[in-house]
C-alpha cells in the first residue's frame, strides 16, 4: 500500500536538500527520503520531487490553478484561503499552505524571479513574471491576516468578435458598430471595473485594424495580444531600490510618438500619461485607444478630468483636449450573479454649452440581449439630425476616413451603419426611437456633434 506524501515530509526533504545544496531531482529526493528513514516507491518519490520543484522554482501548491485553462486570477489570503476566478466569479479552493512562512517564501521567490525585493523593509511588491503573469504581494503586519498574494494571468488566447458573441460578451447587433469604430479610425476608450474584460475586448478590436498599420502598445504589463502582423510593445519599468532607472507610461507615450505609430494604444490610462495621449490624438495620431477604470460610461469624463488636473492641466484645458481627442466610450460590466462579462453601452463624447464634455448615450445593450438606441444613436449610425439644428452633415464625424478605412464606414447609406439600421438593429426593442431618451423629447440632440467638438471639418 503506497504511503501518503505529507506536507511535513516534503518540508523535511526540502530542508535536507537545502542544507546539502542539492537539486530536487528524483535521485536526490530518494537519498533524502532514505535519510528520513522513509521507504517509498517510485510514484511517491516522483510526487515529492514534483512538489519540491514547484515549491523551489515554481508556484508551489498554486501550480495546478495556474495551469487551469479558464483561471484568470489566483488570490491567496494567508495560508488557509486560496481563491480563484475562472470566469464564473470568485470561489474558494481546497488548497492550503502549511503556514504563513510557506506563503511568504512563495511570495519572496516570485518577487525575486521578477527582479524585485520583498522583505520587512519593502513589504509589498507589484511586478510582472515570466509569461505575463502580474504579481502583487504584501507581507504582515501590513496584511494582518497573513501574507497576501494576487496573481493575474494573461489571456491564454486572443478572442475574436465572433468568440465574444458566442461567450455573450457582445451581442450580434454590436459587431458592425464596433467594427466600424476601428475601420473608421475613431479614437475610443473601453471603460469598466476590474475583471470586466476590457483588455480582452481591446485586443479583439485591435485585431480588426488594417494589416498595413503599425500598432504601438504602451502598457505597465504586456497583456494586449492582438492578432495583427505589425505590433510594437513598450512596457514600463519601476525604479530600483535607489530610485533610479524607472520608465513611466508617460515616458513611453512620448517615445512611441517618435516611432511612427499608425495607432497609439495605452493599455490602461490611469495617470499623467493621459495628458500626452490626448495631446497625441489632437495632433494627427487618430485611431488611438486604451482602457480606463470607471464605474459607468458617464463617469469617464470626470475620471479623465481628475487625471488631467492631477497632472497639472486646468479643468477647461482637460475638456478642450478631451472634446477634440476622443470620440467614443465602450463600457463593460460584469454580472454579480453568474460573473458574465458584457458590453453594456456605447456613448459618444460631446461638448455641451458650458464647455464641459459629457458622455451621451448612443446605444445600450441590455442583459436580456436587446439593443436600445439613445439620443446619440443617429450620429453613431450616420442618420441626419433635425434640419433645424445647424450641425455638420451626419456622415462627417464618423466617416471622415472612408477613403482609407479597410471596412465599411458609418453612414454608408442613410440610416444604416454596416448593416445596422437606425432604430431596428437586431434585437432592438421596437419601442425605442432614435433621438429620444428618458427626459429628452423626440429630436433632442446634444449641442455639438459627439467626437467632433473642437475639430475642423475635413
Amino acid at each position: 500500500m503506497p504511503h501518503q506524501v505529507t506536507p511535513e515530509l516534503v518540508e523535511a526533504v526540502r530542508v535536507r536538500l537545502a542544507r546539502a545544496g542539492a537539486e530536487p531531482t528524483a535521485a536526490q529526493v530518494a537519498v533524502a527520503l532514505r535519510a528520513e528513514r522513509a521507504v517509498y516507491g517510485d510514484a511517491e518519490i516522483l510526487a515529492v520531487a514534483r512538489a519540491l520543484c514547484a515549491d523551489l522554482i515554481g508556484a508551489g501548491p498554486l501550480e495546478p490553478l495556474l495551469a487551469a485553462p479558464d483561471v484568470t486570477d489566483v488570490l491567496v489570503n494567508g495560508p488557509r484561503e486560496v481563491w480563484v476566478d475562472d470566469g464564473h466569479g470568485l470561489r474558494l479552493t481546497p488548497i492550503t499552505f502549511t503556514d504563513d512562512a510557506a506563503v511568504r517564501r512563495l511570495a519572496q521567490r516570485l518577487a525575486a524571479a521578477a527582479g524585485r525585493r520583498l522583505d520587512d523593509a519593502s513589504p509589498y511588491v507589484d511586478a510582472r513574471l515570466a509569461g505575463g503573469v502580474r504579481l502583487h504581494a504584501i507581507l504582515p503586519p501590513i496584511a494582518s491576516g497573513g501574507t497576501c498574494v494576487s496573481l493575474r494571468l494573461p489571456p491564454r488566447r486572443t478572442f475574436t468578435l465572433p468568440d465574444l458573441v458566442a461567450a455573450g460578451t457582445i451581442t450580434p447587433a454590436a459587431v458592425p458598430i464596433l467594427t466600424a469604430l476601428v475601420t473608421t479610425r475613431r479614437a475610443f476608450l473601453i471603460s469598466g471595473g476590474t475583471g470586466t474584460g476590457k483588455t480582452t475586448l481591446l485586443s479583439a478590436l485591435l485585431s480588426l485594424a488594417d494589416p498595413g498599420e503599425r500598432l504601438l502598445l504602451v502598457e505597465d504589463s504586456a497583456e494586449l495580444r492582438p492578432l495583427h502582423p505589425h505590433v510594437v510593445r513598450l512596457e514600463s519599468r519601476p525604479a530600483n531600490l535607489e530610485g533610479a532607472g524607472g520608465v513611466s507610461l508617460r515616458d513611453l507615450v512620448r517615445q512611441a510618438l517618435r516611432m511612427r505609430p499608425d495607432r497609439l494604444v495605452v493599455g490602461e490610462v490611469r495617470g499623467a500619461e493621459m495628458v500626452d495621449l490626448l495631446a497625441a490624438l489632437n495632433t494627427g495620431h487618430e485611431g488611438g485607444c486604451g482602457t480606463l477604470h470607471a464605474n459607468t460610461a458617464a463617469d469617464v469624463p470626470p475620471r479623465l478630468e481628475a487625471l488631467g488636473c492631477a497632472a497639472g492641466l486646468s479643468r477647461q484645458a482637460v475638456h478642450s483636449q478631451l472634446a477634440a481627442a476622443l470620440d467614443v466610450v465602450i463600457h463593460l460590466t460584469r454580472s454579480r450573479v453568474d460573473g458574465k462579462r458584457r458590453v453594456s453601452e456605447i456613448r459618444l463624447l460631446a461638448r455641451t454649452d458650458d464647455g464641459l464634455v459629457q458622455a451621451i448615450p448612443a446605444v445600450t445593450f441590455t442583459s436580456d440581449g436587446h439593443t436600445r438606441p439613445g439620443p446619440a444613436f443617429a450620429w453613431l449610425t450616420g442618420d441626419a439630425p433635425p434640419s433645424s439644428h445647424p450641425l455638420p452633415p451626419p456622415a462627417t464625424p464618423l466617416a471622415r476616413h472612408r477613403d482609407t478605412a479597410s471596412g465599411p464606414a458609418f453612414g454608408t447609406a442613410p440610416g444604416t451603419a454596416s448593416g445596422v439600421v437606425s432604430g431596428t438593429a437586431s434585437g432592438m426593442a421596437p419601442s425605442a426611437v432614435p433621438g429620444t431618451a428618458s427626459g429628452m423629447g423626440p429630436g433632442a440632440v446634444p449641442s455639438a456633434v459627439p467626437g467632433t467638438a473642437g475639430r475642423e471639418p475635413s
